[in-house]
C-alpha cells in the first residue's frame, strides 16, 4: 500500500510540473501571432534619451539573464557569480552615457571589465 501511495504522489508531482496553456489563453496568443510584431518595435529610438533608456532596459536584462545562470550553476544569493553580475550590471549603468557614445562610433569599443 505504501509503494502504491509513493508512486500516486510521483505521478501527481509529475503532472504539476507538466505546464497546460489555458485554451482562452493559447487563442490569445495565437490572434496576437497573426498579427505580427507592432510597427513600434521595427522603429528606432530617435533621441539620445531613447536611446540611453533602451540601454538600460537591455542592462537590466542581460543582469536578470546573469542572475539566472547563476542560480543554474546552483550558485547561492552571496556566490562570486551574483556579486560579478551585479557588478557588471551597476559599472554598466554607471557608464551607460559612455557605453551608448561608443556604440554610435563602432570603430571605438569600450571596456567595461576594467582592464
Amino acid at each position: 500500500m505504501k509503494k502504491l501511495i509513493g508512486v500516486a504522489a510521483l505521478a501527481l508531482c509529475g503532472l504539476a510540473g507538466a505546464q497546460v496553456t489555458p485554451p482562452e489563453v493559447a487563442r490569445q496568443q495565437q490572434q496576437e501571432l497573426k498579427r505580427g510584431d507592432p510597427p513600434r518595435w521595427s522603429q528606432p529610438d530617435r533621441s539620445e534619451a531613447a536611446q540611453l533608456a533602451t540601454l538600460r532596459k537591455e542592462i537590466n536584462a542581460a543582469l536578470r539573464e546573469a542572475l539566472e545562470a547563476c542560480k543554474q550553476q546552483g550558485a547561492g544569493a552571496n556566490s562570486d557569480c551574483v556579486r560579478e553580475a551585479r557588478s557588471t550590471a551597476q559599472s554598466d549603468l554607471a557608464n551607460a552615457r559612455q557605453i551608448h557614445l561608443a556604440t554610435r562610433d563602432l570603430s571605438r569599443t569600450f571596456e567595461t571589465s576594467g582592464k
